[in-house]
């Protein structure tokens, strides 16, 4: 039987739209820079000062040699800050042609009209639109970019940005903190259970570009709310970076579930910083997929904060030729009678790499504690490669926590099992993978699952042979 062999195609978001810029900076930062992004958006000293500090600490940390190689990263060849338009729009019709058009190309109108909920919009370094309904409005739920926010909600941003993530974290982490721009805000209060998904959705549409975007979002006791982000970009000859900082605070009673759809292109390097806390007898859910993008280094994490507390993380990779996705999730259990689950499925083909790599830490004190990891690889050739880093740290006697993982290949028998029945060979290898990634996809909206259907199979046509 002949090698089967599994194609990308990249045809629906590989197109790049000439963009008339209101404002687009040179390559290269500086403290300059930094200074200039701030007083373009006319932020307080305090976020000023935040900026500020947080380059110091860029410019002072090493390039991170653990994981996926860095070193090629050239910062000061990429842009920080590109305005596409002045100001943002609450219309679709009121967007330039030249934006709207990208973005009909992806399906985001159509998306809109379907799901019917709060739609954000960014197209390079800013929230270009932004619509929120009407009953969330009613409900005391705030959703904007995180620019509005710190201009409109000053107290309650200040309370929280960079608490969960703060400027020293980690060198990427430390960059977002000094030329972030757009994002999401989110704030739902007291017992108010958001009754529709909230949308957000980012494209880097330029050469060497680099996407900031800074997501905090505060769900208050008792809350309830689900928020999904996509994330594409075209294929450029030049590098791109996407370095974002994403906070989520959940406080007590409170239900979080965080949907990422990605596809970056392959020249992306894909590197996210994700946490949340979560407080008595809250849950957190990161649903997580990692397609695309040359290099992602992705580990959502919780700090399991009060008692009571659960998290869990379902992720997906896909790793192609010339990727690496190095993904995996860290629970940190300060409290007793927290519980987390951690499920990673990847599938890596024609010589890409896949790597999970997670913590479980669970500190002295922290009683009762249950924790399950699980890693499920798929490799579907000889040239791929696939590998677990699991850290376990438990520090209290009175804990259960475990790990499994499995590696499989999709054999000659299986393909032979499946043709014999009639199903054409491409088909039967569409329906392996499909089943192997079925707990994520059942995850997604009904509209998301479909499209995600479509990034891994529709497009697998000629892939056998």
């Amino acid at each position: 039987m002949q090698k089967q062999r599994i194609e990308m195609d990249y045809s629906r978001y590989d197109f790049k739209n000439p963009t008339e810029y209101e404002l687009k900076f040179e390559k290269g930062l500086s403290e300059e820079v930094v200074e200039r992004i701030s007083k373009l958006k006319n932020e307080p000293d305090w976020m000023r000062e935040f900026r500020i500090k947080a380059y110091k600490f860029f410019k002072n940390r090493p390039v991170p040699q653990w994981g996926g190689n860095l070193n090629d990263i050239n910062f000061d060849d990429i842009i920080y800050y590109m305005k596409p338009i002045k100001g943002k729009v609450d219309r679709w019709e009121d967007l330039p042609e030249d934006i709207r058009s990208t973005y009909d190309k992806l399906g985001i109108p159509e998306a809109e009209k379907k799901v019917l909920s709060g739609v954000e919009v960014m197209y390079e370094s800013e929230v270009v639109y932004n619509r929120v309904k009407k009953e969330l409005d009613d409900l005391g739920v705030v959703f904007c970019d995180t620019d509005t926010a710190v201009r409109k909600y000053p107290e309650l941003v200040k309370k929280y940005f960079g608490k969960v993530v703060s400027s020293n974290d980690n060198k990427f982490a430390a960059l977002n903190s000094a030329v972030w721009s757009g994002g999401s805000f989110i704030y739902v209060p007291k017992n108010v259970k958001v009754p529709m998904l909230l949308q957000a959705y980012f494209r880097i549409n330029a050469a060497s570009m680099g996407q900031f975007e800074r997501t905090l979002i505060i769900v208050d006791e008792g809350a309830d709310v689900t928020y999904l982000e996509g994330c594409t970009s075209p294929v450029y000859s030049n590098d791109s970076l996407h370095a974002a900082v994403v906070e989520i605070v959940a406080l007590k009673d409170s239900h979080v579930k965080y949907i990422t759809v990605q596809n970056w292109s392959s020249n992306v390097y894909n590197l996210v910083t994700k946490r949340a806390f979560a407080y008595e007898n809250a849950f957190v859910e990161w649903i997580d997929s990692n397609m695309g993008s040359r290099l992602s280094m992705k580990y959502p994490s919780v700090f399991l904060m009060g008692r009571g507390a659960r998290a869990n993380t379902l992720s997906i990779a896909f790793a192609n030729r010339g990727q690496h996705q190095d993904t995996g999730s860290k629970m940190i259990h300060l409290a007793p009678d927290t519980s987390s689950t951690v499920t990673s499925k990847s599938i890596c083909v024609g010589g890409g790499r896949t790597s999970y790599r997670g913590l479980v830490k669970v500190v002295k004190g922290a009683e009762n504690v249950k924790s399950a990891v699980r890693c499920d690889a798929l490799i579907l050739d000889d040239d791929s490669q696939t590998d677990t880093y699991p850290y376990m740290e438990v520090d209290e006697d009175n804990a259960i926590t475990t790990h499994e993982a499995s590696v499989g290949k999709v054999g000659d028998e299986q393909l032979f099992y499946m043709t014999s029945r009639g199903i054409p060979e491409q088909e039967a290898l569409n329906m392996i993978v499909l089943g192997f990634m079925n707990e994520f996809i059942k995850e997604l909206p009904l509209e998301f699952a479909v499209e995600f259907n479509r990034l891994i199979a529709i497009n697998m046509e000629g892939s056998v042979g």
